[in-house]
């Protein structure tokens, strides 16, 4: 706990500074097991947690409840702990959920995907910056599949919709030319989503 403040004005009762009991594990181990847990969101079951151009790493739970020494039937705690920059972690996140409802109860469908978002808004708040060395995510079948946009301003319509093949292409304007696109070039967005452009009046 860094503090105990009083609760009207917030000045500070206690404070409290950080004391090194000793060395849990070694660096070399640190990195290895980072490294581990990365590529459980990228090639495991954490890959609901995959952020494309951003190094994550995590772990999935799936606990079945016992009541009275007996395991429940189709009770289960469901967990994801994840943190990122997984080579060089700013946030570390924890979601538990208690017997969720109306899906497949393991920790990689249900918490993951909730921690994705919050790591979403870690990556704005903390404003980290995208990467490129991050392991390359193994899709599944089931999987939606990130894919780059491309670079359509100046063309045509026409040849902008075929450029962009693998995405659904919306657009406003009475010309011909693109000088607006959007998400811009460069970006991973699901394969499918919606590009937006904006032509010449």
């Amino acid at each position: 706990m860094k503090s105990l403040n009083e609760p009207e004005t917030n000045s500070v009762i206690l404070e409290n500074t950080p004391t090194i009991a000793r060395k849990v594990i070694s660096e070399d181990t640190s990195e290895k097991v980072r490294y581990a847990l990365e590529s459980v969101v990228a090639r495991g079951t954490g890959h609901n947690a995959y952020i494309a151009g951003y190094r994550v790493g995590g772990k999935t739970g799936t606990a079945q409840k016992v009541q009275n020494g007996v395991y429940l039937s189709g009770n289960y705690i469901t967990s994801f702990i994840g943190f990122l920059p997984a080579d060089d972690p700013e946030i570390v996140i924890y979601i538990a959920i208690d017997n969720a409802k109306g899906i497949t109860q393991y920790g990689g469908t249900v918490a993951a995907p909730i921690a994705k978002n919050f790591l979403l808004s870690a990556i704005d708040i903390l404003d980290i910056e995208e990467r490129t060395d991050e392991i390359e995510r193994e899709y599944l079948y089931t999987d939606k599949q990130y894919a780059e946009v491309p670079s359509v301003i100046g063309m045509t319509v026409k040849d902008a919709v075929k450029e962009l093949k693998q995405f659904k292409v919306e657009y406003s304007g009475n010309g011909d030319t693109i000088i607006y696109q959007s998400p811009s070039a460069g970006k991973s967005v699901y394969e499918g989503e919606t590009i937006r452009l904006l032509l010449t009046e």
